[in-house]
């Protein structure tokens, strides 16, 4: 793909999640299948987690729940790529308590926008929110205990560079718990250059073995990457092209940054 394509899909990206953060719902994009609450349910939310944030942090966007598999402790340093509204740093900020800290990074800024007001709203003091690309983290080097993502890694167009960063920013022995779509068998040509399609979480998807190599390039050990098959159902409803569900589905990724 050439800087000028990949600059086309960033902004096809930034431009669909602006209508959403402006929209305050998940209606204008395709990784969305219902009302907010009801979607979120349905990625493996509970109704505990989906209540305690802001009105307006969940806007029923991703594919799953990263929460559920991060492990996170009190005091821990937390960053969560493509950080939309701020629902999942929220929930991670009750998890790590006054002594951590949880860092968003987004390049919408509408989203940044809607993000730090909803802070000011949960009165959250240990959140904060930072414009930047994934694959150029405005974050320094060996400061991250845990890296979070829930379906934004797809979305980018230069998906080794995300890794190569997040091995970057994290400490020794940090981790990665992201949700994300994954291909399990290639896309169709139409689909691929479907630019709709790639900015609503579909066409960008890479195959689970071209992820595990990108993820062991960067460095990263203990990789697991485990598809949802479950997913399938909520994916056919994402767009009229049914036959997506044929190629991706959501899955779990998980890997250690070595301690040497």
């Amino acid at each position: 793909m050439s800087m000028l394509e990949k600059d086309g899909v960033r902004q096809a990206v930034r431009d669909l999640y602006s209508r959403a953060a402006e929209a305050g719902c998940c209606g204008s994009t395709s990784c969305c299948s219902g009302p907010a609450p009801e979607v979120s349910q349905q990625l493996g939310y509970t109704s505990d987690e989906i209540g305690a944030v802001p009105e307006g942090a969940n806007l029923g966007l991703g594919c799953g729940n990263p929460q559920a598999i991060a492990a996170l402790k009190p005091g821990e340093v937390v960053l969560d790529l493509g950080s939309g509204a701020g629902f999942d740093c929220f929930l991670a900020a009750r998890q790590v308590g006054e002594s951590g800290h949880v860092i968003g990074v987004d390049m919408t800024p509408e989203m940044l926008s809607k993000a730090r007001a909803n802070a000011i709203i949960g009165g959250y003091r240990n959140v904060e929110f930072r414009p930047g690309e994934i694959e150029h983290l405005p974050v320094a080097d060996n400061s991250v205990d845990v890296i979070l993502s829930n379906c934004v890694i797809n979305l980018s167009p230069d998906k080794p560079q995300v890794f190569t960063d997040a091995f970057r920013v994290l400490k020794p022995g940090g981790r990665l718990a992201i949700s994300d779509i994954v291909a399990t068998a290639e896309l169709p040509e139409h689909i691929r250059r479907d630019m709709a399609l790639h900015a609503g979480c579909i066409a960008g998807a890479s195959l689970i073995s071209e992820l595990e190599g990108m993820l062991q390039t960067a460095g990263f050990v203990d990789i697991q990457i485990s598809p949802k098959e479950e997913s399938k159902a909520f994916i056919r409803t994402w767009t009229p092209e049914a036959s997506v569900a044929d190629f991706i589905v959501s899955a779990t990724i998980e890997a250690v940054k070595p301690c040497n």
